[in-house]
């Protein structure tokens, strides 16, 4: 019986020291994601990427050795090296 008590007062105690377990909550409601854009991959030629995604809106001259060059597209640009595609990024919405 003694045990018994010992215990309980220890639980007794003991709870206020630790405290209860706690979470966040992340809410995700109303967020969406942005639908995924189709990009050049890396490796691909210029004339590869005019055939398949059409003209440029806008392209930057090259600059700098290796000679990169961008073709700004709408929702994404591509960087090239020489002739081939380095890498493809989209443009961030204002807003998401």
């Amino acid at each position: 019986m003694e045990s018994i008590r010992s215990l309980l007062l220890f639980l007794v105690l003991a709870v206020p020291l630790f405290g209860t377990a706690s979470a966040d909550v992340l809410l995700m409601e109303g967020i969406q994601s942005a639908p995924a854009i189709q990009t050049p991959r890396n490796g691909v030629n210029m004339a590869q990427v005019r055939q398949q995604y059409g003209d440029p809106l806008e392209e930057q001259p090259a600059v700098g050795e290796p000679p990169i060059t961008r073709w700004e597209y709408d929702g994404f640009s591509v960087f090239f090296e020489h002739d081939l595609v380095l890498h493809s990024v989209t443009h961030h919405v204002a807003g998401n």
